[in-house]
C-alpha cells in the first residue's frame, strides 16, 4: 500500500492502523500528533484508525524546550 507521509511517498507492507504505523517508525510513547486526510486522528483512536491506500499522514512529534 502506497501513502504519502509528512510530505514523502512511502509504502507499507504490513501497517493497516495508525497505531501500528506508529510503532512501526518508533513514535511509540512519544508525545505526537496524527492527521490523516486533514483531519486530526485523537491518540485514542490510533489503534483503531485503518489506513487505506493513497491516505495522506502527518506525524508531528512534540519536542520540549524552554
Amino acid at each position: 500500500m502506497n501513502i504519502t507521509l509528512n510530505g514523502q511517498s512511502k509504502t507499507l507492507a504490513k501497517t493497516d492502523t495508525v497505531g501500528t504505523l506508529i510503532v512501526e517508525l518508533g513514535y511509540e510513547n512519544k508525545r505526537i500528533a496524527v492527521e490523516l486526510n486533514g483531519d486530526i486522528v485523537p491518540k485514542s483512536q490510533h489503534a483503531t484508525t485503518p489506513i487505506k491506500e493513497s491516505d495522506t499522514i502527518e506525524i508531528v512529534v512534540a519536542v520540549g524546550g524552554g
